[in-house]
């Protein structure tokens, strides 16, 4: 079937098939992100890899995708982003048939960082289509959805299968997510930014700095804080004396219930406010963070990952649906994804840089910080009404 006849059978551009398909859309330039336990353990047990190399390799991808990401910023609004969207997944595809070959972490770590600028630019145009949507929130709690879900089953079948087939599993995994994103494309609808839209932007007063930094620092410090733990999970909890098989039960686990905050969003989206939802959703992250000092009980770690499952993909849903409401033609969605990128990447950097000899307890004492600045941040800027 051609483009064009597939888009004669397009999905109604606001219904829940097209919110499906734009969530992939936005999640194909980041799913490893959603693996990265399994992508970083996979790292270091397939190809010998220090917690530091692995974590560099992790980062680096991630700040690349932060770089496309702030570069799609300027353009978004003039892209036509069917042809960029397919233009980039066939980049996407032929950077992960590469890492295949790689097994030092010097050029890997290169190669990756290109990887990320591709897909943070394919992630950057998903979120300017789906800013232009109605109900936005709605569109970021199924994108969150699709995200657990899918990474929720990487995470419990990839550090099982990499033992056995390799590293290869672990690109070979995101080079099938493209491939069933390309398939969807041909099926959205155009989302052509409004000449009425286009004015608007041009003649509204500008934009409210102070706003825009607490949601921008909101969200970079709550996916720094999230990821930097995230990332060395299944390290933690082998520390703590957990066998492979109860952690990888645990991350699925989690990454499946974590669909219950995504679809949460997609029943309230903002029927209640903001203020109430963050706030409930941001303490309960913070408790539940802390109590992984106390991993080796086998439940506190099952319940504590499955808590922030829930709790990430709620906030994170009105975070972006939030920085989506200041503008209309997507470019302010294209910059939450910047920050949500930085936050993922710097992370599992910092993360890498301190963990030196186990030093876990660290790393969970500095995400409770950034959690609660988060906090603070999303807070002040419900409060203040916009």
């Amino acid at each position: 079937m051609t483009d064009t006849a597939a888009r004669r059978l397009a999905v109604a551009p606001n219904s829940m098939y097209a919110r499906i398909f734009l969530a992939f859309l936005a999640s194909a330039g980041l799913f490893y992100v959603n693996i990265m336990p399994a992508i970083v353990d996979g790292l270091k047990e397939g190809l010998s890899f220090t917690d530091r190399q692995a974590g560099f390799v992790a980062s680096a991808n991630v700040y690349g995708a932060a770089v496309g990401a702030l570069l799609v910023v300027f353009i978004v609004k003039r892209l036509s982003w069917r042809p960029v969207s397919y233009a980039l997944l066939t980049t996407l595809i032929l950077m992960d048939l590469l890492s295949l070959l790689l097994s030092t972490p010097e050029v890997l770590i290169g190669v990756r960082f290109i990887h990320g600028c591709v897909g943070g630019a394919l992630v950057g145009v998903g979120f300017s289509v789906i800013a232009r949507m109605l109900h936005p929130d709605r569109t970021f709690g199924v994108l969150l959805f699709v995200q657990f879900g899918l990474g929720g089953l990487g995470n419990l079948f990839i550090p099982r299968l990499v033992p056995v087939f390799g590293t290869g599993v672990l690109f070979f995994s995101l080079i099938a997510f493209s491939l069933a994103t390309a398939a969807m494309v041909p099926f959205l609808d155009d989302y052509k930014v409004s000449a009425a839209d286009g004015r608007r932007a041009k003649r509204t007063k500008p934009l409210p700095l102070v706003p825009i930094a607490l949601v921008l620092g909101s969200l970079f410090l709550f996916q720094a804080a999230n990821n930097g733990l995230f990332a060395f999970i299944i390290g933690l909890g082998r520390f703590s004396g957990l066998e492979l098989d109860f952690i990888t039960l645990t991350l699925a686990a989690s990454g499946w219930i974590g669909l219950l905050g995504a679809g949460l969003v997609v029943v309230l989206y903002t029927r209640f406010g903001r203020t109430l939802p963050l706030a409930s959703a941001m303490i309960a992250t913070l408790a539940a963070t802390w109590a992984l000092h106390f991993s080796d009980s086998g439940t506190v770690f099952l319940v504590a990952n499955c808590i922030i499952g829930i709790t990430w993909a709620f906030v994170m849903s009105y975070l972006l649906g939030l920085v989506s409401a200041f503008d209309q033609t997507g470019q302010m969605a294209a910059l939450g994804g910047f920050a949500s990128k930085m936050g993922l990447a710097s992370g599992p950097l910092a993360g890498g840089l301190l963990l030196g000899d186990n030093n876990y307890a660290l790393l969970i004492n500095l995400a409770c910080v950034g959690l609660a600045l988060s906090m603070i941040a999303s807070l002040i800027l419900s409060l203040i009404h916009i």
